[in-house]
């Protein structure tokens, strides 16, 4: 049985979920970390080890797959057993106005956002339970509060992941188990890098900071929310979005 604490990183590939498996590795959390392309997310893995002398388990998982989903979560209990955090942050875009969306594109973005932070939450509460204390942290979104035109099903998906995470913090507290969310703003990742120069400067003025987030700015705030330090911390929704929507 590990000495270390073990947290759980969906989406951890690239991006967000990336800089928040290295932070946490860096505070010396062994990790169970999936993305969508295995040799991907072993790379990733073998680069925390090699960093930080830590135990990785990763494999690839369809979060939106319930029985995946489950089985990681089994994994990850019996490999080191203990679950101590789970991170939700694996997440997909299907943009397009309201009037055209297609039924896939909802289905699939409210399956992988939604459905896979039920899917996961559920699975880790027993061992939680057991041990009488957790801390689950779902990445949600700031277009959860002010929504977004051409992201509906987005948009939706990350609403539910807040009322869910309110909802369950209500019923699992009693048993040590805290459960909070953290909203991003516009966060410089590969996606955004994408838009161009002049995008991003449209974006920056929106923002009363002037400049867009960085993965490490959301990374911090889910590192507190993980530690001994956010215990009296449950059902809150922290927003990471350098003033753009108060």
């Amino acid at each position: 049985m590990g000495e270390r604490a073990v947290a759980i990183v969906t989406g951890a590939s690239r991006g967000i979920g990336r800089v928040i498996a290295e932070t946490l590795a860096a505070g010396g959390y062994d990790l169970a970390i999936c993305g969508t392309r295995v040799e991907t997310i072993q790379r990733v893995a073998a680069a925390l080890m090699e960093a930080h002398g830590i135990e990785v388990l990763a494999d690839a998982v369809d979060v939106a797959d319930r029985a995946a989903a489950q089985s990681f979560v089994q994994r990850t209990s019996k490999h080191f057993g203990r679950l101590d955090v789970l991170v939700n942050n694996a997440g997909i875009t299907r943009d397009g106005l309201a009037m055209r969306m297609k039924e896939e594109d909802w289905d699939a973005v409210i399956a992988t956002n939604l459905s896979s932070v039920f899917h996961l939450s559920q699975a880790v509460l027993k061992p939680m339970m057991r041990a009488k204390k957790g801390r689950i942290i779902n990445v949600s979104s700031v277009v959860a509060s002010m929504g977004n035109p051409g992201q509906l099903n987005y948009c939706a998906s990350k609403g539910g992941i807040e009322a869910m995470t309110r909802s369950l913090a209500r019923e699992v507290g009693s048993r040590g188990i805290t459960v909070n969310a953290v909203a991003p703003g516009f966060i410089a990742t590969d996606m955004t890098a994408e838009l161009g120069e002049e995008a991003h400067a449209r974006l920056a003025a929106q923002i009363p900071l002037g400049r867009l987030g960085e993965p490490a700015d959301v990374a911090a705030v889910v590192a507190f929310l993980a530690s001994d330090q956010a215990a009296y911390i449950t059902g809150q929704v922290i927003h990471v979005n350098g003033g753009m929507y108060m």
